[in-house]
């Protein structure tokens, strides 16, 4: 079962690869032919094969010889492994179910917004309505209405965040990506023992993830725009890990 998962993990990281880069651009995603990013030559079946195509062809296009990024091998690759991770630290559970969604949403994420600046709709409510189904075979139809509740909850927080550094940047703070993604990120970790707090810890903890970037970013390029959303994926696969430790962080607050 890892195998197959990690094989999996294989195709759909290059499937997603296709969709955070073509749908950014209104580009088909179902009927358009793969090519080369160079040469535009439409790929054969046997030019595709996650991994081995990339191994096969030494990291170069068979029709023009310029080099493949090797970005698109290690997306692969790294996506196989988080699903075999999901297998062997979940097991067959619920819970690989609702980590194969987060994996699945976060690599477009991370695609979209580092190239493109630009949070998905579609992978966002594709995820949203897998999540909500998850929950209701999980929590029964009760929890999914509450981790429902938690995630606009969150929504809403993130959304006052945004007009308070609008009114104060004199600029848009946050794109409304990024106001989307508080949802899916409140749906996600909103479990009725620690509502939505948990996802309020989350949106701290990526501010502290992003702010390394963030002042490079600025010391580097000069510029005052960052990719927000990777940084709030990367602390829900996190806090979604190691729910145990953060919950255990919750209740020591409530006693301070």
């Amino acid at each position: 079962m890892g195998i197959l998962l990690f094989i999996a993990g294989t195709i759909l990281g290059s499937f997603y690869l296709v969709v955070g880069t073509r749908l950014p651009l209104k580009e088909n995603i179902i009927t358009g032919r793969s090519r080369c990013d160079h040469c535009l030559h439409p790929l054969k079946w046997y030019e595709l094969i996650p991994l081995i195509s990339f191994l096969w062809q030494k990291g170069k296009c068979n029709y023009c010889q310029e080099k493949i990024a090797l970005s698109h091998f290690m997306l692969e690759l790294i996506t196989g492994l988080l699903f075999l991770f999901g297998y062997i630290y979940f097991g067959l559970t619920l819970k690989l179910g609702i980590f194969l969604v987060i994996i699945s949403v976060a690599i477009i994420i991370f695609i979209s917004d580092f190239k493109y600046l630009v949070i998905l709709d579609s992978p966002l409510i594709i995820g949203s309505i897998l999540i909500l189904i998850l929950r209701y075979f999980e929590l029964g139809f009760k929890g999914m209405i509450t981790s429902f509740l938690y995630g606009s909850l969150l929504f809403i927080v993130m959304y006052l965040i945004k007009l308070l550094g609008d009114h104060l940047f004199k600029r848009e703070s946050l794109g409304g990506g990024d106001i989307k993604l508080a949802f899916f990120m409140g749906l996600t970790l909103g479990y009725p023992h620690v509502g939505f707090r948990i996802g309020l810890i989350a949106l701290i903890f990526a501010s502290f993830l992003a702010l390394p970037y963030a002042l490079t970013n600025i010391y580097l390029n000069k510029k005052n725009e960052l990719p927000y959303g990777p940084f709030l994926i990367a602390a829900m696969i996190i806090i979604f890990i190691f729910f145990p430790k953060f919950q255990n962080l919750l209740v020591f607050f409530s006693l301070l």
